[in-house]
């Protein structure tokens, strides 16, 4: 086991990654989620995290940022919802078949920090739980903000370049907050209409997971 401590910062990004995803498709239910990051020197859109569907095989896979109905996310900015791809001229039939994996329905919503647009949450295939798609809009939108928030610190950890140290908090915990609520992707969750009881149980690993990270953050500051 390396005991690099760059390398095991990096083993729990990854899990947390993970995390985010499993928690996406167990509250919908879902065939797959995955989250899309945009690249910076290209502007594509890289599969960072898939559970599901594709999980063995389509991690550091991109197409670009314009494909089908996660590139029409990213563009727009906006949530969509969609029941049947084959209604949808949005969707890149062809960019889905080179996964390996041709959904019936997805749905999309963008991931945005400081204003930008980083990515894209994913869900193919959910169940079908009666609901209406309102429901679902609002639910998959909530989600999203939330692990946009937790992205954000993902990638403020990711550039690790030396920087000026912060400004000393009053108190650990407060600032904690600041960055990274708890309790606020804890409330998505238990918003989520009819949400299998086993998530919360996933949304509790994601968040030690968020708590283990800033406090390696804070460690390193």
């Amino acid at each position: 086991m390396s005991t690099d401590p760059l390398e095991s910062a990096e083993l729990r990004q990854r899990r947390l990654l993970q995390s985010i995803v499993e928690v996406a498709r167990s509250v919908f239910g879902a065939a797959a989620a995955s989250v899309l990051l945009v690249d910076e020197d290209d502007g594509d859109l890289v599969f960072e995290a898939v559970a599901g569907e594709g999980e063995h095989h389509l991690l550091g896979s991109r197409f670009p940022a314009g494909t089908g109905i996660a590139g029409w996310a990213l563009m727009t900015g906006q949530p969509v919802v969609v029941d049947d791809v084959a209604d949808s001229p949005q969707f890149a039939r062809s960019a889905a078949e080179s996964t390996g994996y041709v959904p019936s329905s997805i749905m999309a919503a963008p991931l945005i920090c400081d204003g930008d647009c980083i990515g894209v949450l994913s869900v193919l295939d959910r169940d079908s739980r009666p609901r209406c798609d309102l429901g679902d809009m609002a639910s998959l939108g909530l989600l999203a903000t939330e692990m946009a928030t937790v992205l954000e610190l993902l990638l403020t950890l990711r550039s690790a370049a030396p920087a000026p140290a912060p400004a000393p908090a009053a108190a650990p915990g407060p600032g904690k907050a600041a960055a990274f609520d708890p309790a606020v992707l804890q409330r998505v969750a238990d918003r989520l209409p009819g949400a299998p009881d086993h998530v919360a149980a996933t949304v509790g690993k994601l968040l030690a997971m968020a708590d283990d990270l800033l406090a390696t953050a804070d460690a390193d500051a």
